[in-house]
């Protein structure tokens, strides 16, 4: 992990603190937003060695960064001149504007890329080495899994806030938008994106109504 991977990591891992916590903010509960900064930290943390644990087994290496946006449109041309941190922008604005009740927890987007030696090492030395989207759906999806784990087993020690977080944290991953890991997925693979997709929602489901 170089040093701009790392800022990147936890600059998401403040952010996640700073619109998860935003309630409590208001209600001035100090206690409950130090457990929500930890949770985010194992949130992200979490998320972030399951895609690069996956893509070493796949002879591949993952960068994560900020989550930035410059096409506008339907048509690939339809581009701003400078992408916008989207990643920061739309988090913080759902979070302000809805006095924390809507929490949008996407910050980060990864790029894959195969090491030199996968080649040589899986299929012969003039065997194509680039990663195809089936991989970085795979990738993407690892990620989601272990924190949707991360959900399922903290509901039983009794730690219900992070439960919530690690749901809602998902099901924000999970659309469809912009290089998000939904995006990633569904180009992937439909049929693993739609599997996913209904697992999420009924982890977001009950955090978000029984909880």
């Amino acid at each position: 992990m170089n040093s701009k991977e790392f800022l990147h990591i936890i600059s998401a891992i403040l952010l996640l603190a700073i619109v998860s916590g935003f309630g409590f903010a208001l209600s001035q509960d100090y206690g409950s937003m130090s457990k929500i900064l930890l949770f985010s930290a194992l949130i992200i943390s979490v998320s972030v060695f399951s895609k690069k644990l996956m893509a070493y087994l796949l002879d591949a290496d993952v960068e994560h960064k900020l989550w930035t946006m410059s096409r506008f449109g339907w048509k690939s041309n339809y581009k701003l001149k400078t992408e916008i941190p989207a990643g920061i922008i739309f988090p913080l604005f759902f979070s302000f504007f809805s006095l924390g009740l809507i929490k949008f927890l996407a910050f980060l987007t990864y790029e894959t890329k195969a090491l030199k030696h996968r080649a040589a090492r899986r299929f012969g030395y003039y065997s194509y080495t680039e990663m195809t989207e089936w991989h970085n759906g795979v990738i993407g999806a690892a990620g989601l899994v272990a924190v949707l784990l991360l959900s399922f087993i903290s509901y039983f020690p009794g730690f219900e806030l992070l439960t919530k977080l690690a749901a809602f944290y998902a099901i924000s991953n999970m659309l469809p938008i912009s290089n998000l890991d939904g995006t990633q997925i569904f180009f992937g693979s439909r049929i693993l994106y739609i599997t996913m997709l209904i697992i999420t929602a009924i982890f977001f489901l009950y955090a978000a109504i029984l909880l």
